[in-house]
């Protein structure tokens, strides 16, 4: 016989298997991605609310610090940063814990959960001693960055080792 009358034709290639509908196993990987995405978005907004009051207190601080720098008003700056720093505390620690507490027991109570206390010694204590100082007296820069610097430290760390 001859090969050039065989009736034979070229292979044809099965059509490309199409991408959709998806099998079941994509399915089951796209409703676990947008799970762990509802899940990291609803993480995000429960730690940028757990720290709001901490932005807020920091925002407080410098311009506490800046108000005081332009008036020198020693018994205004003590008294805004010891509400600050009550206030503040009172949104991480229960009531019931912080309100009542005055003097030493509240210089301690700050220094509970810091790595090195700053509150019972010189930077701290100026918290109780500022209030009482007689307006027109000159407060050098070195005691208002000590105080910031220690109540920044207190922001910056959690009450209870909690973040």
């Amino acid at each position: 016989m001859d090969p050039e009358q065989i009736p034979l034709r070229d292979l044809h290639l099965p059509e490309a298997i199409g991408w959709w509908p998806l099998a079941p196993g994509w399915w089951v990987v796209i409703a676990l991605i947008i799970g762990a995405l509802f899940y990291l978005f609803r993480l995000y907004l429960h730690t940028r609310a757990r720290g709001a009051a901490r932005r807020h207190a920091l925002r407080q601080l410098n311009e506490l610090t800046a108000a005081f720098e332009q008036h020198r008003d020693t018994v205004a700056f003590s008294s805004g940063v010891s509400e600050l720093l009550r206030r503040t505390m009172l949104a991480y620690a229960p009531r019931q814990e912080v309100a009542g507490l005055t003097g030493d027991a509240w210089l301690e109570w700050l220094d509970r959960d810091l790595d090195q206390p700053r509150f019972m010694s010189d930077a701290g204590r100026k918290l109780l001693e500022l209030p009482y100082r007689r307006p027109d007296d000159d407060l050098s820069a070195f005691e208002v960055l000590d105080v910031v610097a220690a109540v920044r430290q207190r922001l910056a760390t959690p009450v209870g080792g909690r973040r």
